[in-house]
């Protein structure tokens, strides 16, 4: 499972260069960006771990994928609401919402070829 831990490491490191790069000096938006890929992201590999099979082949329960889908919602909502100002978020432009819904892309695929790859070298 240590795999696991890695690949969420080098998808940080990658959020947090893009989030460096694109945002420079502020903070605000930065910590807005951080909040959406790392919330997003963790919601969605829970998917994708809970599982051998695909996460295409396997539904996840009515209950899990509510609370998936709620988490996400309200976390994609709450930097557009006076709740923003508590957390010190910002909103993001669209641009840089695409950029951050790339990596998540990028990382629930990782995941699940991971999985993939975990589950034919470990038996148990």
């Amino acid at each position: 499972m240590i795999v696991f831990g890695l690949l969420s490491s080098i998808f940080d490191y990658l959020t947090f260069g893009a989030l460096l790069l694109l945002l420079h000096d502020q903070p605000e938006q930065f910590r807005t960006g951080w909040f959406l890929e790392s919330v997003i992201s963790a919601s969605l590999v829970v998917l994708v771990v809970r599982t051998r099979q695909s996460i295409f082949n396997s539904k996840p329960g009515k209950y899990l994928l509510m609370a998936t889908l709620a988490t996400i919602g309200v976390t994609i909502i709450i930097p557009w609401t006076p709740l923003a100002r508590l957390f010190g978020f910002q909103p993001l432009p669209l641009s840089f919402v695409l950029v951050l819904g790339a990596i998540v892309v990028f990382y629930v695929t990782a995941a699940e070829n991971v999985k993939r790859v975990f589950y034919n070298h470990v038996k148990f």
